[in-house]
């Protein structure tokens, strides 16, 4: 398997078939199935559109940019093909009546979706071990978690079953994965990509965005996915345009507060050592402080859970579903939702439930919703003086399998490099920043001011071009 362009041309030019790269994802896919990365495979519906797209190509008729190349899904996509689960047994046979907005745009330029990807059940937890199929395992290390929720869409690109995948980041589900696994994750600015037919779990975070092996297929396939969907009424005019020269002498600052003490030793060398680099590239690197930063996951934790308690309360047994045996409706409401969710998705909607209730709703919810605001301008403030910001995406790389799953506490501190960017709503990148002594990725962040999307990926780039 090559990069995006290379597979396009390879079918455009007649050198391969969207068949033959179909067919060859597809046993990818088979040969690495002990790493559980993919929930299901849509094989029928992939070869039915590969073999449109080859016809297209021998009569003449224009193809996308993305002609003939395969990806997978995460599987809180609704798509057509096979069910979508959300990686949850409440869900297991549900058959979406429609496509998300992101897999049409991809299927209008010709990807072809060949299978949905494991992910914490509802996209909860930050390791993929939430799922009600069983945990994926790292690309580097099979004894190690995929990191989550986005942790199949990770694992197979890193290893290699497909050149992108698509993945949903609320506090970090994108870039965490990508940084266990050694790829490139993209989380873009809130609202430029529609979440329209993506499982919601918060509202207020959500985004989607691309996992790929390279900044230039990131970059293309984001530029596909942005813009404005009527469906979707956060969406954001499509401001995204990539740019085509690299940046030239930045101002950029370390984030202090994510290289303290917590954070392992490896990590903080791999950020010091891509901090030379820049500096090496000609921008200006120093340390700025982000004082809101560690109380950023307290926020996140009261904020997140009350969204996520009012979105899951669609799943009632009654709608679709899982529906329990009961004897009246509220025996039906509950058991229907105790057998149909995991363990994390009840803790977090009790949490949620909890910080909303007429007791509590000013004592947690409301605080939390104004450090937010204080937070956002802080990173405001920070940006008048600076084009980027570089942390940490997490403060270890992988942890072992079963590690930390009966300390819900230490697997939420994972993301506390990440979800101060999703708090203030920015663009932020996950990019591979070499391994540590034990061969595991690490990977660095990339923090920008709110639509400053291509510029943020455009010095990820030119980092990238420098270290090959």
């Amino acid at each position: 398997m090559t990069n995006i362009k290379g597979i396009v041309d390879a079918v455009t030019s007649g050198n391969s078939s969207a068949k033959q790269q179909v067919k060859d994802a597809l046993q990818r896919a088979e040969s690495k199935k002990d790493y559980n990365a993919i929930l299901s495979l849509t094989s029928e519906r992939a070869y039915a559109r590969a073999g449109e797209i080859d016809t297209r190509i021998k009569n003449g008729e224009k193809v996308g940019r993305l002609a003939g190349v395969p990806f997978i899904a995460k599987d809180n996509f609704l798509t057509f093909g096979t069910a979508t689960t959300a990686a949850s047994k409440i869900l297991e046979n549900f058959e979406a009546p429609m496509q998300a907005t992101t897999i049409e745009k991809l299927e209008a330029e010709g990807a072809i979706c060949i299978g949905k990807a494991n992910l914490d059940a509802f996209a909860h937890g930050g390791s993929t071990e939430n799922s009600a199929y069983g945990p994926t395992k790292n690309a580097a290390d099979d004894t190690r978690v995929a990191g989550g929720s986005s942790g199949g869409s990770a694992v197979a690109v890193a290893l290699g079953i497909v050149p992108f995948a698509l993945g949903s980041d609320t506090g970090g589900s994108i870039r965490q994965p990508a940084s266990f696994n050694g790829v490139v994750g993209v989380k873009p600015t809130y609202g430029t990509v529609s979440r329209f037919g993506v499982v919601a779990m918060a509202s207020s975070t959500d985004v989607i965005g691309p996992i790929t092996k390279n900044v230039a297929d990131a970059e293309l396939v984001l530029d596909i996915l942005a813009g404005k969907d009527d469906y979707d009424g956060t969406t954001l005019p499509d401001f995204f345009t990539p740019s085509g020269n690299a940046p030239k002498q930045l101002k950029i600052g370390i984030i202090s507060e994510a290289m303290d003490e917590g954070v392992d030793d490896d990590v903080k060398d791999a950020v010091t050592k891509y901090a030379d680099s820049l500096q090496a590239k000609g921008h200006t690197v120093s340390q700025v402080s982000l004082p809101l930063a560690p109380a950023s996951l307290a926020m996140y934790y009261v904020i997140v859970p009350a969204e996520i308690s009012s979105n899951l309360a669609r799943y009632d047994g009654i709608r679709y579903g899982v529906r329990a045996d009961a004897k009246d409706l509220a025996d039906l409401y509950g058991k229907s939702r105790d057998q149909g969710f995991e363990s994390e998705n009840k803790r977090r909607i009790l949490i949620g439930s909890y910080v909303l209730s007429s007791g509590y709703y000013d004592a947690y919810f409301n605080q939390a919703a104004k450090a937010r605001t204080l937070l956002i301008q802080q990173f405001n403030e920070l940006f008048e003086n600076y084009d980027a910001l570089v942390s940490p995406v997490a403060p270890s790389p992988a942890f072992k399998i079963g590690e930390n799953t009966d300390d819900p506490l230490k697997m939420y501190k994972a993301d506390v490099m990440t979800v101060p960017a999703s708090l203030a709503g920015l663009p932020a990148i996950s990019v591979p920043a070499g391994t540590n002594s034990e061969g595991l990725p690490i990977g660095v962040q990339l923090i920008g001011q709110r639509k400053n999307d291509a510029l943020l990926l455009a010095l990820a780039k030119s980092m990238e071009a420098n270290n090959e």
